[in-house]
């Protein structure tokens, strides 16, 4: 369904407005075309070069539709908890298309109603710089899922669904945005849009202020690539650009980013998101009243090239360096001092996977963790390969078996049955399965308690709990 008017033309770069209304019945029996793609950066150093790609055929810029599922056997009068789940993809690519919200209806037992959405993704959602503030909208695809979230307060109702018992989740760039609208508005934005957060791999790459240098960089290589920069206006010129062209320019600047990196992010845009999200969080300052989050055993491996490694000369301070291109020469060393002497990290390759998985995913996670205080529960995934994004196969079980590595029903119930556990009681202690194999599962500030899923060598479930390691946290800080 529609949930707002396309971004294109003078919208483009504009907070999303309200679509126009029309009359009838409307089919919404086929999923909607996805937002414009982008990429990863691909590129040995940092910042980047020019390359040309092509537009996806599935691509189109009118694309800020949600889909809606509910139980089959709804009653007319119910008023079911709902569960908000916003796809990943490095907020440059992704679509609602790629997991099926229904899974999560029936893994509830048909107590959920599930809203999965789309918004604007890589230069079209996130393109930042003086000239958008001061002509524009900045944040747009935030903008786009907080739009989608007060759809879902005004209209869920109709659903069976309960707009007071809203729960956001997400994983990836999806869990990078739960923790954005946790940290909206300072922690305190009113009305409330959801009562909890569920975040998987929380992604929270470098947020620069809006008009910093790298965000300033970005505008510039795009006004450049849409051949406007001799244009009056560049960002009118933007608007009036053809699609192809801007599509074009949105790859090859994000496939010029150093690797596994991504050119268009959040910045601080000083409404939505009025500071760098850890500066709420150390102050304890956070919208929603409780949170799940879980990350993978080896988040970072993914985002590291190996054949950097390949040559010798190749040090763990030239990965931190092109990583971290805001560091001086002291804090380049002191940070490869931090992972040099980590008897699980016995080889650079290693050590520029947790400088990565840590610094993005894991860190923030645990930071998040501590500023919902008692009201936080921690998971830690861990089949093998426990790689990023390898936890999703199990959320969404029909689409995903034949990748899956460990297709035991007992882990699947307690694993994906955590999330909607938490959806539907906002306590772990509580479980819509009573055949569940999870153990009592204490919060997080209870002793830094996790729970482990995992497979052991005999191709039985693991799930237990652990203590977080010390020393991690001690590089978190």
């Amino acid at each position: 369904m529609r949930f707002a008017a396309p971004p294109t033309g003078q919208l483009r770069w504009q907070a999303p407005q309200p679509p126009a209304s029309v009359g009838g019945i409307q089919n919404a029996t086929t999923f909607p075309p996805e937002c414009p793609q982008g990429y990863t950066g691909v590129s040995s150093v940092n910042p980047f070069e020019k390359r040309s790609l092509l537009r996806r055929d599935t691509d189109s810029e009118d694309c800020l539709f949600l889909n809606v599922h509910t139980p089959s056997n709804i009653s007319s009068n119910a008023s079911l908890p709902v569960v908000f789940w916003i796809h990943g993809g490095g907020y440059t690519a992704g679509n609602a298309s790629l997991e099926t919200a229904q899974d999560l209806v029936k893994e509830s037992d048909y107590r959920v109603v599930a809203v999965s959405i789309q918004y604007r993704l890589g230069l079209f959602g996130f393109l930042a710089g003086q000239e958008v503030n001061d002509g524009g909208a900045l944040n747009a695809g935030l903008l786009d899922q907080q739009f989608a979230l007060q759809w879902v307060q005004d209209h869920i109702a109709a659903f069976g669904g309960d707009p007071q018992r809203v729960t956001i989740w997400g994983e990836s760039a999806g869990a990078g945005s739960v923790l954005q609208h946790v940290v909206a508005h300072g922690g305190n934005t009113q009305p409330p849009l959801f009562r909890a957060a569920m975040m998987s791999s929380s992604f929270l790459p470098f947020q620069y202020d809006y008009n910093a240098p790298i965000p300033q960089k970005l505008y510039s290589d795009t006004v450049d690539a849409a051949n406007c920069s001799k244009a009056p206006d560049t960002l009118e010129c933007l608007r009036s650009t053809d699609i192809g062209l801007l599509s074009a320019a949105n790859v090859a600047i994000a496939a010029n980013n150093f690797y596994g990196t991504y050119a268009f992010v959040p910045v601080v845009d000083g409404s939505l998101i009025v500071e760098r999200p850890t500066v709420t969080l150390n102050r304890g300052q956070v919208n929603g009243e409780a949170l799940l989050a879980v990350t993978n055993a080896f988040e970072g491996n993914i985002f590291v090239n190996a054949t950097f490694f390949a040559n010798t000369s190749y040090s763990l301070a030239d990965y931190v360096s092109q990583l971290f291109d805001g560091l001086n020469e002291s804090q380049i060393q002191d940070t490869v001092d931090l992972y040099s002497n980590v008897p699980s990290l016995p080889d650079t390759l290693s050590q520029a996977e947790a400088v990565m998985g840590e610094s993005i995913f894991i860190c923030p996670t645990y930071y998040t963790l501590r500023a919902f205080g008692a009201n936080s529960w921690k998971g830690e995934f861990a089949v093998p390969p426990a790689t990023h994004g390898q936890d999703v196969y199990y959320y969404y079980e029909s689409i995903y078996p034949s990748v899956r590595t460990f297709n035991n029903t007992d882990f699947l119930n307690a694993f994906s049955g955590a999330f909607l556990d938490f959806t539907v009681f906002l306590n772990e202690s509580d479980k819509i399965n009573g055949s569940n194999i999870t153990p009592q599962w204490p919060t997080w500030d209870d002793d830094y308690t996790e729970m482990l899923f995992n497979q052991s060598t005999t191709n039985e479930p693991v799930v237990e709990t652990i203590q977080t390691d010390e020393q991690l946290l001690k590089r978190c800080e």
